[in-house]
């Protein structure tokens, strides 16, 4: 079944209602010392126990940096390597009060996904912070099919009532129709209260440790099975991540160096094909696959949900696995090796409970996929 808007953005949207994860302390392949940065800031980060704030606090802290998260404190917070402020509110009730009457350098927004909260919290914050931070999506375009999309395409139009209306329940109810559109209104408040101190960051696919959607583990999960393996297309269609810790990492070079603008966060800095992606996991894991490569039109057919992967042709999302990154890596966007992220999203994986590693949230069952297996070698394929 070839990628729809549905499958690219419900983990996304989804979030705020995710389980807690597990604390930040992982290993990780051949980490770098941090150094410290030039001038400490007061950073306040909205959200931060997510998938991506964990790893932009431990970085801050590294770096020398002061940091305040702001959230609904239903998560328990990961054990910080350093002192952290914790302040409360719901910014789906606009109780923003703990945040009224302080100053930060800069603020990082995370779980943003209706224009009202950026409003809301633009009200209290507007004057108060040097640089707002806004995590974004690719999905703000309004055309997905088109290769090369950079930071100047025309964004997806909100064609409902009253974009101030909507509600995490209205999203969720119609994401195909308004997540882009909602996102690119978001985008629109940023501005309006922070105007050019403002950083508008546009990540796809966000992968790696504390990813909890499973929907690019599937493959590294897989490959490390071994045996006759499901490939979907022909291997050729480009894919685009972004690990987590890079994307984390970033936005708080970000700040520190008051870089303004709007920046498509896809990686990495190389063209990644499916099959590439694959070798590369399967060089991790040191397993035999055999790929058995099967048509979009057979798995259309059969209504096969293959996580990530979205044919290069005739697709209404086709250009999400080929956006222009030039912008960021300019910015000073980097990317690990996807060795890196590979080993150590499975060491992440395989140290959580039993019963969630039995239950992938993502990807083709094994029994399903023999079966289908089955059906397309009858076809003489």
């Amino acid at each position: 079944m070839r990628t729809t808007r549905r499958d690219l953005l419900k983990f996304g949207t989804l979030a705020a209602a995710a389980v807690a994860l597990p604390a930040i302390g992982m290993p990780e392949t051949a980490a770098a010392p941090v150094g410290k940065a030039a001038k400490p800031l007061d950073i306040l980060i909205l959200g931060g126990t997510g998938f991506t704030g964990p790893f932009q606090v431990a970085y801050a802290l590294a770096r020398g940096h002061r940091v305040t998260l702001f959230n609904r404190g239903k998560r328990p917070s990961p054990e910080w390597p350093g002192e952290v402020e914790q302040l409360h509110g719901d910014r789906n009730t606009g109780d923003l009060a703990s945040l009224k009457g302080r100053k930060w350098d800069v603020c990082i927004d995370n779980p943003t996904s209706l224009p009202f909260w950026v409003r809301d919290a633009g009200k209290v914050l507007k004057g108060n912070v040097g640089h707002y931070l806004f995590i974004s999506t690719i999905s703000v375009y309004a055309d997905g099919a088109r290769p090369g999309i950079d930071e100047t395409a025309p964004l997806a139009p909100y064609k409902g009532k009253d974009a101030m209306a909507e509600t995490q329940q209205s999203l969720m109810a119609d994401i195909e129709g308004l997540y882009g559109p909602l996102k690119a209104l978001s985008e629109a408040e940023v501005r309006k209260h922070f105007g050019e101190r403002s950083t508008i960051v546009r990540p796809g696919y966000i992968v790696g440790p504390r990813d909890e959607s499973d929907r690019f583990s599937y493959w590294p999960l897989r490959v490390e099975q071994g045996g006759e393996m499901l490939v979907p297309g022909d291997g050729l269609d480009p894919i685009q991540i972004i690990d987590g810790r890079d994307l984390g990492e970033w936005m708080i070079r970000l700040a520190e160096a008051k870089a303004y603008g709007t920046f498509n966060a896809v990686g990495p800095d190389y063209p990644l094909l499916m099959d590439a992606m694959l070798h590369g996991c399967q060089a991790v894991t040191g397993k035999g696959v055999r790929m058995v490569h099967v048509s979009p039109q057979f798995l259309d057919e059969h209504k096969v949900d293959t996580p990530i992967w979205v044919p290069r042709e005739g697709n209404p999302f086709s250009g999400y696995g080929s956006v222009s990154n030039a912008r960021a890596i300019t910015a000073g966007l980097t990317f690990r090796p996807l060795a890196t992220t590979v080993a150590d999203l499975l060491a992440w994986f395989h140290g959580l409970p039993a019963e969630r590693q039995a239950k992938p949230r993502a990807g083709i069952p094994r029994e399903q996929e023999a079966e289908l297996l089955a059906l397309w070698k009858k076809r003489g394929a």
